[in-house]
C-alpha cells in the first residue's frame, strides 16, 4: 500500500498593522509540481509583486492548488481580543474550511498558531522560503485589497483605495476631523497621537 503524500498548507495573513478593516488570512496546499509551475509563472512574496502581477496570479494559484481558502477576523474582534488573537482566528478560519486538516502547516513569521492542534512550523519571511506561503500571501492580499476598494466608495474621505486602511497622513488627519467609522480599529486609533 502506498503512503499518501503529506498535505502541507502554507498560511499567511495581511492587514495586521492597518487602522481600518478586518485582518485576512489565506491557506494554500500545493503539489511539488504546481509549486514549480507557479514559481515559473512569477510567484513570490506578495510585497515584491505589483498589483497587476498579484491579480494575474490569483486564478493561477486557485487553479493549481490542491486546496485554498480564506479567513478573516473583523475590526471588532481585533478590538475585543487583540491583534494576535484575531490574526490567529483568521488563520484558523481559513484552515478549518479544508475538507480535512493538513498534515503540517507552514506559518509565516515567528509566532505559532496557539489553537492549532496539528503539526506546524513557523518561518520568518516564509514567503521567500515556501511557495505555499507566497501563494497564501497573494490570495490574502488581493482578497483584502478588493474588499477595502469596495468599502472605499462608502468611506470616501480616508483614501482607502490608496492606503488600503493603513495609517497614512491623510487617513489619520481625516480620522481626527471626521471621526472613526464602525470598521476602524478603536484599539489602534486610541494609540494615535492627536495634535
Amino acid at each position: 500500500m502506498e503512503d499518501k503524500k503529506l498535505l502541507i498548507a502554507g498560511v499567511d495573513e495581511v492587514g495586521k498593522g492597518c487602522l481600518f478593516g478586518p485582518v485576512f488570512a489565506a491557506a494554500v496546499i500545493l503539489s511539488k509540481e504546481n509549486e514549480i509551475k507557479l514559481l515559473n509563472q512569477g510567484l513570490k512574496d506578495s510585497k515584491k509583486l505589483s498589483h497587476r502581477q498579484r491579480h494575474n496570479l490569483v486564478p493561477l494559484i486557485k487553479t493549481n492548488s490542491i486546496a485554498w481558502s480564506i479567513g478573516q477576523a473583523s475590526a471588532r474582534e481585533i478590538d475585543v481580543f487583540g491583534i494576535r488573537d484575531a490574526t490567529e482566528r483568521a488563520m484558523l478560519r481559513a484552515l478549518e474550511k479544508f475538507s480535512s486538516p493538513p498534515d503540517l502547516i507552514l506559518v509565516d513569521g515567528i509566532l505559532p498558531i496557539r489553537l492549532w492542534l496539528g503539526r506546524q512550523k513557523t518561518q520568518a519571511r516564509g514567503e521567500s522560503h515556501f511557495a505555499s506561503i507566497a501563494a497564501a500571501s497573494v490570495l490574502a492580499k488581493e482578497t483584502r485589497d478588493d474588499l477595502i476598494k469596495r468599502l472605499a466608495r462608502k468611506y470616501n474621505c480616508f483614501e482607502l483605495e490608496k492606503n488600503k486602511g493603513y495609517g497614512t497622513e491623510i487617513h489619520r488627519k481625516n480620522l481626527i476631523k471626521e471621526g472613526a467609522t464602525k470598521l476602524h480599529r478603536k484599539s489602534f486609533i486610541s494609540r494615535l497621537e492627536i495634535n
